[in-house]
């Protein structure tokens, strides 16, 4: 009995802590909504990515990179290619996020290098850490594409923090000085791939949306690393770089904002001052000003183009790509055809009208024909005055007319169809050429797996198929010799025979031989990668 009631005093002992906790979590302040604010300084984005002249607003490149209008190519599919992109100017405020959108497309199964994001204290130049200087101060977060430690964990993201006394340990993949990482495959997807990094308050948070799917919101925890210290202020960059083997890698966006908590949102930002807004406006309006220009003389070179193009919608159809107009135009001509089928479904319903009425008069026609007995008499004429006029019936040019226009209607009808039955096919092979990938996989072959290797066990297997035939065809003449002659002794041919210990030798050399020759293409596929 009391030892149920010390069992009963724990058991409410546990239940009055577990209570409390709830309600100390329960009670706790909800977080804060960090305020964000687009930073157009560190960012680059299509369209018009790059200007006429090849440079990218309050950004450099440098490298193999190269800029067009819709991304930047850091890198294209080459070997030992190196290639980057820094921001101009350094930041000027304590927390920030930057969304990255990239593509990085290959025809091999294995790629190589990988990309690199940076925010360091000074702007990076050429060097062997993915295209980027070693020994950097601040943060690189890293795409990894090639397996340099043979430990089938590529591609790779990581992240590493140095002071500027730490070399990039190539032999390992960064495994020994990472903060974190995740095991994700970021090449040759149908969409692009984004990553989104954070530093707010010391804490590192980076998301990765893996290109699977065109959801803007379909991220998953990648990485998340706290009391981690980065410069004040720093230089944003992306670097890449390839090797023995080579992939494109395209960063299509780099989306800059800063972080602020609400306190210090509602603080006036002292850096920009008047002379600053003066300058901005400026510049803001001589872009204006170059913008229409462009667009006068693109209308004198276009004058047969130009129909209405005053508002920005219309400039905005002028550039689209050859995917999105061609569904455009399917667009509109399903609404078109939508606006036809109802003019025709009205026209059916003023003629099935008339068609009612021509069959309400035949029918009374028929009735008063029907009590007189034959054709009705003309009226009589009274005090010499013209006839009557005889009661309108339908003729026969309005019967013809009649059936004209139902063979017409049937004819738009199938043609309406065949054209909708069209525009399907089109629309399918459209969604299906955008939902395939860019790249394509080919196959690399493995030890054990060459075609030449398996012609020759073929081979042997065949050798030894016929010998186990030959064999056992002696045996059997033997036994008919003997059972012929009655018994007597039979004399072997003289023939020199393969023994037993000869075929095991044999078979061993072909063995070798076999492994040599794996050994021998699994050394050359081995020079053929890169190695630091």
């Amino acid at each position: 009995m009391a030892w149920a009631s010390v069992e009963g005093v724990r058991l409410n002992l546990k239940v009055v802590i577990i209570t409390a906790t709830l309600v100390a979590i329960c009670g706790q302040n909800p977080q804060v909504k960090v305020h964000k604010r687009f930073e157009y300084k560190y960012t680059f984005k299509p369209p018009y990515l790059a200007q006429k002249d090849g440079s990218v607003p309050f950004f450099e490149y440098s490298g193999n990179a190269i800029a067009s209008e819709e991304m930047v190519r850091i890198t294209p599919s080459l070997r030992s290619q190196k290639g980057m992109i820094w921001s101009k100017d350094m930041t000027n405020f304590d927390w920030w996020e930057v969304e990255l959108t990239f593509r990085v497309t290959g025809r091999g199964r294995i790629g190589a290098d990988g990309l690199a994001f940076w925010y360091t204290a000074a702007k990076g130049v050429e060097g062997p850490v993915y295209g980027s200087s070693d020994q950097w101060i601040g943060l690189g977060v890293f795409f990894d594409s090639f397996d340099n430690d043979n430990k089938h964990n590529n591609p790779y993201i990581n992240a590493m923090v140095n002071d500027g006394s730490k070399n990039f340990d190539h032999q390992n993949d960064g495994a020994t000085q990472q903060l974190a990482g995740c095991l994700r495959d970021f090449r040759n997807k149908p969409f692009p791939v984004k990553a989104k990094i954070e530093y707010y308050h010391n804490i590192l948070t980076v998301l990765i949306h893996n290109g699977m799917s065109n959801n803007d919101k379909d991220f998953e925890m990648c990485i998340r690393a706290e009391n981690v210290v980065l410069p004040k202020n720093g230089y944003f960059g992306v670097s890449a770089a390839t090797g023995g083997l080579a992939d494109d890698h395209d960063v299509l966006k780099f989306v800059t904002h800063s972080l602020r908590s609400p306190e210090m949102a509602l603080v006036p930002d002292n850096v920009v001052d008047a002379a600053e807004n003066k300058k901005i406006e400026a510049e803001f309006a001589e872009y204006q000003q170059k913008l229409k220009v462009q667009k006068d003389e693109w209308a004198k070179e276009h004058p047969d183009s130009v129909k209405d193009v005053k508002d920005d919608d219309v400039w905005a159809d002028l550039f689209m790509d050859d995917a999105t107009k061609e569904l455009k135009q399917i667009f509109e001509g399903q609404s078109a055809m939508a606006e036809t089928v109802k003019a025709l479904h009205n026209k059916m319903d003023q003629i099935i009208g008339r068609q009612e009425q021509a069959l309400s008069m035949l029918t009374q026609v028929q009735n008063m024909r029907g009590a007189g007995g034959g054709a009705p008499p003309p009226p009589p004429q009274v005090g010499g005055q013209p006839p009557q006029p005889a009661i309108d019936t339908i003729r026969r040019d309005e019967v013809n007319a009649v059936l004209a226009n139902q063979r017409e209607l049937v004819s738009a009808a199938r043609d309406i169809k065949n054209f909708v039955a069209d525009v399907h096919n089109k629309v399918s092979n459209i969604q299906q050429n955008q939902g395939r990938g860019q790249g394509s996989v080919q196959q690399v072959s493995g030890p054990g797996t060459n075609s030449d290797v398996q012609n020759m066990i073929a081979e042997i297997r065949d050798s030894i198929n016929h010998v186990k035939r030959d064999m056992t065809n002696g045996y059997a003449r033997m036994q008919q010799q003997q059972q012929g002659g009655g018994g007597g002794a039979v004399s072997c041919p003289e023939v020199t025979c393969s023994s037993t210990t000869m075929v095991a030798l044999m078979l061993a050399g072909q063995l070798v031989i076999i492994l040599a020759f794996i050994m021998y293409k699994d050394n050359k596929e081995s020079q053929a990668k890169k190695f630091y």
